[in-house]
């Protein structure tokens, strides 16, 4: 395989939000107690809107699998999420679809699930979580789930990478040959 730098460039970012999430991860569960607030932090905008706390989820988004035995969730969380992260760098590097936007858009994606799942694998009270926002009861939560950077990774980078998959399809098939 000859190297490509427009393919391997935007895995700068895979690695960079892995650092970021890991470091700011292991800063709060130092530092914060399970279950705490930081006060000076409390209330970045005076408002109540930004809370650092520290919470562990063992579970994936919204307490989805709570129920779940303890023998299954290591295979749905953690086997799974690393299938599904494989096939898409997989197809990252085998496939020409991708634009240089979706390529970064990806290399995201491929950070935040490998942040969490490096949390999965090596953390036993589970994913470390520290950011909540207040959500005013849009959608019934007062609050949104906690989450940390490697969500936030995952969710920007996906709307990213489904809005531009979007725009290219409805382009007309003139306008993409050029």
């Amino acid at each position: 395989m000859k190297f490509d730098k427009a393919r391997f460039l935007p895995l700068l970012l895979t690695g960079i939000i892995i650092l970021v999430d890991q470091c700011s991860k292991a800063f709060i569960a130092a530092r914060w107690p399970i279950g705490t607030i930081n006060p000076p932090i409390k209330d970045v905008f005076n408002n109540d809107f930004l809370q650092i706390i520290h919470v562990r989820n063992k579970v994936i988004a919204f307490s989805l699998g709570q129920n779940l035995p303890d023998t299954i969730r290591p295979v749905l969380f953690i086997l799974l999420p690393l299938l599904v992260l494989a096939l898409l760098l997989w197809y990252y590097f085998k496939s020409d679809d991708f634009n240089n936007v979706q390529r970064w858009a990806v290399a995201g994606i491929l950070g935040g699930g490998i942040g969490n799942i490096i949390d999965r694998i090596f953390r036993s009270e589970g994913v470390v979580d520290f950011i909540s926002v207040k959500f005013y009861g849009l959608l019934g939560f007062e609050r949104w789930p906690t989450f940390n950077l490697a969500d936030s990774s995952v969710v920007v980078c996906c709307l990213l990478l489904f809005t531009t998959i979007l725009i290219s399809a409805r382009k007309p098939k003139n306008e993409t040959a050029k």
